[in-house]
């Protein structure tokens, strides 16, 4: 089966290409490259849907970079050839950064420029006036750099990608896309890359595709059991924080973990309450500025830390709610909204590095944010766990869930997490101690002093770290905010709190630093006097046998 499948080497890509693939450690292309590379080179429109982590941003960029590099080779002018249109900045980002890494051996040849940054557009002019081959950016950013003149398309434009296309509209772009497809030629090569295939997709099929090829390449949405465990457990408000706690103090969650709540306050009540238990975690979120966004991303990726809570605001978005007393509250939060980052998007399409599980703290309120969240493990081969905490007035999303992964199958998608509560009773009096620290103004102070915090790294020593860029790894994100008042003793576990089952596993004292025993100087021999056995200890036998040499010891007399 193997042996049938097409090989890179086998699409008649550049050899620079086939290089900087070898360097990623890519032996063969994944299903969705696999199909889609010869087609996107033949010049056809492209609609495809695999599921996240399959390596769908190869799947356009491996083209895109052919094409321009087979370009270069009969002499023409710089020009940008290639749009690259992304939901969020993270996003971006990435996409950068993966173009960069497949053009390591044709930098000169193949420029990349990723605009979705919060610079101004003014800062940004001389970047796009060299023309790069490539731009990365969301659309309103792309929109207002066409609308300044820094960026001319209607000529020069090949190549158009809309990456996570089934978040475009939902993000709000739906008009600058509109807008910006005035400034685009009439003929060009498109491709819509998804996880999931909705109406949005289907409009935006409309718009920009001429007889694509639709590629359906998976029929789960998600990885099947065997690669990704999917489970729930049913627990109201107190009992989530009782969880959590237990989970990971007792290390029964173990691995990288990406804890999903559904508002910012939630995200830093969380922090603050797993910071009584010396337990360290980022916070992720709109309010913080996209530089400090991203750097926690890659840190996180090369394993500074172990645990972020994201936050995933979007899916608070619900376009079905209509009653009256649900319309305040729309617009309070739509005020809200409008002081963060509206291109901000932690569980859609990033690609977060070895994550072995998803905790949705809160339950998404869409089966698409579900799908993108729990996607961020179990990526390409590796294994993972999602696990869900629902409370009663989150049953019905979880229903909706159910019934969208679950499909004709007899087995369940979720299945639930056999857990004993009654074995982590003990546990709770200490779990209401840290929630009652934890004020709402203690929040509101961990907020502002974070975003402070965040705002100095990001601005303020921006430049310094553009010279400095080792000491940018210093820099870290999981740092005590310490505005609740945390005891000394919460962060470590007394033996007789530990439920029987785990008597042996955990260690209460995991957390304190242990002496290292030097070893013995080679030649001493230390007594074992304490380790001897019941026989050899003359004090409990009352027996003693004498090992000496008695000519030796004469001969000294």
């Amino acid at each position: 089966m193997a042996a049938e499948r097409l090989q890179f080497h086998e699409m008649g890509l550049d050899d620079r290409l086939l290089k900087a693939v070898a360097d990623l450690g890519w032996s063969q292309p994944t299903l969705i490259q696999e199909k889609a590379i010869p087609l996107a080179l033949e010049g056809k429109d492209l609609l495809a849907r695999a599921r996240t982590g399959s390596g769908k941003t190869a799947a356009y960029a491996i083209p895109i970079i052919q094409r321009i590099l087979a370009s270069k080779q009969s002499v023409r002018e710089q020009d940008v050839r290639a749009l690259i249109l992304v939901p969020t900045k993270e996003l971006g980002q990435q996409v950068q950064t993966m173009m960069r890494q497949l053009t390591s051996f044709c930098s000169r040849d193949v420029r990349v420029a990723d605009i979705s940054g919060k610079a101004d557009v003014s800062t940004q002019r001389p970047i796009l006036m060299e023309k790069p081959d490539v731009v990365v950016g969301t659309p309103s950013r792309v929109l207002a750099h066409l609308n300044a003149q820094n960026l001319a398309l209607h000529s020069s434009l090949e190549m158009l990608v809309v990456d996570e296309a089934d978040l475009v509209f939902s993000f709000g772009f739906e008009s600058d896309l509109k807008n910006l497809l005035c400034h685009l030629p009439k003929i060009y090569q498109s491709f819509l890359m998804s996880a999931t295939f909705n109406e949005d997709v289907q409009a935006l099929k409309q718009l920009l595709l001429h007889n694509p090829v639709t590629l359906k390449l998976q029929g789960s949405q998600l990885p099947d059991s065997s690669q990704l465990q999917q489970y729930t457990i049913k627990c109201e408000e107190e009992d989530k924080f009782l969880l959590i706690y237990t989970l990971l103090k007792l290390q029964l969650v173990q691995g990288k973990t990406l804890l999903f709540v559904a508002a910012v306050d939630r995200s830093y009540r969380l922090k603050l309450f797993l910071e009584q238990f010396a337990i360290p975690a980022c916070v992720l979120n709109s309010e913080l500025p996209v530089q400090s966004r991203c750097h926690i991303i890659s840190q996180f990726n090369q394993g500074f830390y172990d645990i972020i809570i994201a936050t995933d605001e979007q899916s608070l978005v619900e376009p079905a709610a209509s009653s009256s007393g649900k319309q305040k509250k729309k617009n309070s939060r739509a005020k809200a909204a409008k002081a963060k980052d509206k291109e901000y998007g932690i569980s859609r399409g990033v690609d977060f590095q070895n994550v072995s599980n998803v905790i949705n703290f809160d339950f998404p309120t869409s089966v698409d944010s579900y799908i993108h969240r729990v996607g961020r493990t179990a990526r390409a081969d590796n294994p993972g766990t999602a696990l869900s905490f629902i409370s009663h007035t989150e049953l019905d999303a979880l229903a909706e869930v159910e019934e969208a992964l679950g499909g004709d199958k007899a087995e369940a998608a979720l299945k639930p997490y056999e857990f004993k509560m009654e074995e982590i009773e003990g546990f709770r009096y200490r779990c209401r101690d840290a929630m009652r620290a934890v004020t709402k103004q203690a929040v509101k102070e961990a907020r502002l002093k974070e975003i402070k915090q965040e705002l100095l790294n990001s601005e303020k020593l921006k430049m310094y770290f553009e010279d400095n860029p080792r000491d940018l790894q210093l820099l870290r994100h999981d740092k005590d905010l310490h505005p609740a008042v945390i005891k000394p003793h919460m962060k470590n576990i007394p033996d007789y709190l530990i439920p029987e089952t785990l008597r042996g596993v955990v260690n209460p004292l995991s957390n304190r630093r242990r002496r290292k025993i030097k070893p013995a100087a080679e030649g001493v021999v230390k007594s074992s006097f304490k380790r001897n056995v019941r026989g050899r200890n003359p004090l409990k036998s009352f027996q003693y046998k004498r090992t000496g040499n008695k000519k030796a010891r004469g001969g000294k007399s």
